[in-house]
């Protein structure tokens, strides 16, 4: 992991730097345990497709012994996570991805994908090549698309992740979890972590509450979607990713006063950044060194990732083995298949 912190920085900042790390993957550790005792027995290996490789035991696909098989495409396609609407993001990415331009040597396409098995099947597929998948859906795309995650956003002194919560009006009668047995609920898609996965066993294990039996669960599609749905009234309380109500108040769709949160997870990792198994070796390190050299500063990315709490500042390298440990158990324990179609 030290290569998180090969960008020129002054060496107590690093230490700090390191030290806040290690304090976020000892409290996502805390959270894994956590959520291991609510639902057990837990099966926390996912098996890769098998059109993959594993040889190095890391979870996520090899490339391809056989060069004749390295893609090297002239135009790289980028998505990033439908978790909001895809078009807003279109400018957040722009000066981005003129950087990653600059840095390959290739033309860059951003791609609007409209929900997680669309960006799983397009990287599958070979349309997609570099991409941001949501926490939630990182197994399945490793595992059928051969994503292979290097990196995620942190705040500059090490902090990360996002919490699963659960929000209602402000104004709702709703007061507790509990509140929410005959209500109306929104999830966002059944390959979320924080949209549907970790809410809907938390709330059958801790708090008694069925899906379908003790409250009514509809899918919104979007984290935005649900926020939205709950101010509007359409529904009575909603599953999301903290942070995102922030950012869409930083944009002034919503107001931060107009919903309460009712139940906050301990922190969870954010979306993953990566690149299709099998790109040429140099087009995949020049990749990865775009995101570790990109300048934040005054950027669009900074202005609406920075909003986030903590705030997302920089990226910096990730382990799919260890980090992403607690979303793959969540996974065993609600019986999710990871089975590729």
């Amino acid at each position: 992991m030290d290569s998180a912190f090969s960008s020129p920085v002054p060496a107590g900042r690093v230490v700090r730097q390191r030290a806040a790390y290690r304090t976020a993957l000892v409290a996502l550790a805390t959270t894994a345990t956590a959520i291991a005792a609510l639902m057990a027995p837990v099966h926390t290996a996912s098996a890769l497709d098998g059109r993959y490789q594993d040889a190095n035991g890391d979870l996520v696909a090899d490339r391809p012994e056989d060069a004749a098989q390295w893609r090297d495409p002239t135009t790289l396609v980028f998505a990033f996570s439908p978790a909001e609407d895809p078009a807003v993001f279109a400018d957040v990415w722009k000066g981005f991805l003129a950087h990653l331009a600059d840095v390959t040597g290739k033309r860059v396409q951003y791609f609007a994908v409209q929900s997680n098995a669309s960006e799983i099947e397009a990287m599958r597929a070979g349309r997609l090549h570099v991409a941001a998948f949501a926490t939630g859906a990182v197994p399945l795309a490793v595992n059928c698309a051969g994503f292979v995650p290097f990196a995620m956003m942190t705040a500059n002194d090490g902090r990360f992740g996002y919490r699963m919560q659960i929000i209602t009006r402000n104004d709702s009668p709703l007061q507790h979890v509990a509140d929410v047995k005959g209500k109306r609920l929104a999830f966002t898609s059944e390959s979320s972590n924080s949209g549907y996965k970790a809410p809907a066993a938390v709330l059958e294990k801790q708090f008694g509450l069925r899906q379908g039996q003790d409250y009514q669960a509809v899918f919104s599609g979007k984290h935005d979607n649900s926020i939205l749905g709950v101010v509007h009234r359409d529904y009575d309380a909603a599953a999301v990713a903290s942070g995102i109500a922030r950012r869409m108040a930083g944009r002034g769709v919503v107001q931060l006063d107009s919903i309460r949160v009712l139940y906050e997870s301990d922190p969870f990792p954010t979306p993953a950044y990566g690149y299709a198994h099998d790109l040429k070796p140099e087009l995949a390190q020049a990749i990865e060194k775009a995101f570790f050299t990109f300048d934040w500063e005054g950027s669009a990315l900074q202005r609406e990732f920075g909003a986030s709490e903590p705030p997302q500042q920089r990226f910096v390298p990730i382990s799919y083995l260890t980090q992403w440990q607690i979303v793959r158990d969540v996974d065993a324990a609600m019986g999710q298949s990871t089975t590729c179609r």
